[in-house]
């Protein structure tokens, strides 16, 4: 059985609809609803709620305590998942790979660019490709987004194509 930490820190795949105001924002995580719609053998899947955050109003103290949070669940587990926003998910992945290069298990970022809540959301597949990402890959630091796996460094967002590549 692999253990696995899921570190949830907000961002769009979060994000719910509130009627009253009109916006999306982070209020109540939905990813215990996306794993529970998932078969999940043979792994055995740790919650952690880290912050609920759009990543634009994260500090780089929010990304320093993402990053040390991920290398101490790394070193007590078979594999850490970040989700995380995507407009500074890169800034958090070039921090995680700065304290602990490399770290000793696999710790693969992921986020959506469109929230569960919405009917053509990639959040589903972005959580299942994170999820088999993490058993597979070699200890270090990756995104998985989008049927593909990209390791830092030099990972950005590349906004006209909305997903992230490899400089």
């Amino acid at each position: 059985m692999k253990k696995i930490v899921l570190i949830s820190t907000g961002g769009t795949i979060e994000k719910a609809y509130d009627e009253l105001s009109g916006l999306l924002s982070n209020e109540v995580s939905v990813l215990d609803i996306m794993l529970a719609r998932m078969d999940l053998r043979g792994v055995e899947i740790e919650r952690l709620a880290l912050m609920s955050k759009d990543s634009l109003q994260m500090t780089p103290a929010d990304h320093a305590l993402i990053a040390a949070t991920a290398s101490r669940a790394a070193q007590t587990h078979d594999g850490v998942i970040v989700v995380h926003g995507t407009d500074t998910l890169a800034v958090t992945g070039e921090t995680i790979l700065a304290l602990c290069n490399p770290p000793d298990a696999p710790i693969v970022i992921t986020g959506a660019m469109r929230p569960y809540a919405l009917r053509n959301t990639d959040s589903m597949q972005n959580l299942v490709e994170a999820l088999l990402a993490v058993q597979l890959c070699a200890p270090g630091v990756y995104v998985a987004m989008h049927n593909q796996v990209l390791a830092f460094p030099g990972v950005t967002k590349d906004k006209v194509l909305g997903t992230f590549v490899k400089e």
